[in-house]
């Protein structure tokens, strides 16, 4: 590992910053996450241009088609510029529009609800905090913050989605089993429904379930004390795993949380103190 290590440094350009290209990374991974959700955004925008939906607990600014398109496309454009901007000023001015924007996003009557904007409005604000800082001297502690305050939010998402399960009816398996087990067309549900029996199914559901209560739960309490890379591993092969082995469709929610984690890849490993190994003089013997 660490010859690969070393090779990898060797192989980077003079002048790598590190805290850059974390923050390039993390605006790739939110990019993801949001047109991961094109189908959705176009279904939204049908239904609230055809069929306005009026809830009275939202003001009109909030259940207007209008303001959801302009948070959605201003969050991408702002977040794609931020991607490929060089000048730091410029980051930060579409670090705080596309935050603002994909704030809108959570409060909106058409996707309040949806978990995708949760997640990426935290690699957001992520993003807002890392590009006030990147032109800092101080690169390889600025990576070392950005990594550690990665993997802080990933633990509380995780943390939140457990605690959310700690209930009978998801350590039973129940609510796992009708959402997935039933009829899901997913290649894991199919394969388990053409495998196994009904009875089956609802015992291989209920310990389905329980690994996910247990993981998540470990996982947030436990991830963001390790270190960094290998908090980058580990949460990279949850947040894998989701899509994976659940559906398709939350790699919406969890995209942008992969390449949070990833920050981790970019902490440099810490120099190994050098050992100086003191040998006896040895005296020759004076001609005479």
């Amino acid at each position: 590992m660490n010859k690969i290590s070393q090779v990898f440094q060797r192989l980077q350009p003079a002048g790598f910053k590190r805290p850059l290209a974390a923050y390039r990374l993390v605006q790739a991974a939110i990019l993801i996450s949001l047109f991961w959700k094109w189908k959705f955004f176009l279904e939204a925008n049908s239904i609230y241009a055809n069929i306005p939906v009026e809830d009275p607990f939202f003001p009109d600014w909030l259940r207007s088609v209008t303001t959801i398109r302009l948070a959605f496309w201003g969050s991408a454009l702002a977040t794609s510029i931020s991607l490929i901007a060089s000048v730091n000023l410029l980051q930060k001015i579409c670090s705080w529009l596309g935050f603002f924007g994909i704030s809108l996003m959570c409060i909106h009557q058409g996707s309040y609800n949806d978990m995708t904007f949760v997640t990426v409005w935290w690699c957001c604000l992520w993003s807002v905090w890392l590009a006030h800082r990147l032109e800092t001297g101080q690169q390889e502690l600025l990576i070392r913050r950005a990594a550690f305050l990665s993997r802080l939010i990933i633990s509380m998402i995780l943390l939140g989605g457990a605690a959310g399960k700690w209930t009978p009816e998801y350590w039973s398996g129940e609510v796992l089993f009708d959402i997935y087990f039933v009829d899901r067309d997913f290649w894991v549900f199919n394969y388990l429904r053409d495998t196994y029996e009904p009875k089956e199914l609802q015992e291989i559901a209920k310990w389905y379930s329980r690994q996910t209560v247990i993981v998540e739960t470990v996982s947030g309490i436990g991830l963001w004390i390790l270190p960094a890379r290998w908090a980058a591993l580990i949460g990279t092969i949850i947040l894998s795993g989701i899509v994976i082995l659940s559906n398709q469709y939350l790699l919406s929610v969890v995209g942008c949380l992969i390449g949070l984690a990833c920050v981790g890849f970019l902490v440099p490993r810490r120099a190994q103190p050098t050992v100086l190994t003191a040998h006896p003089t040895i005296e020759k013997p004076t001609a005479h």
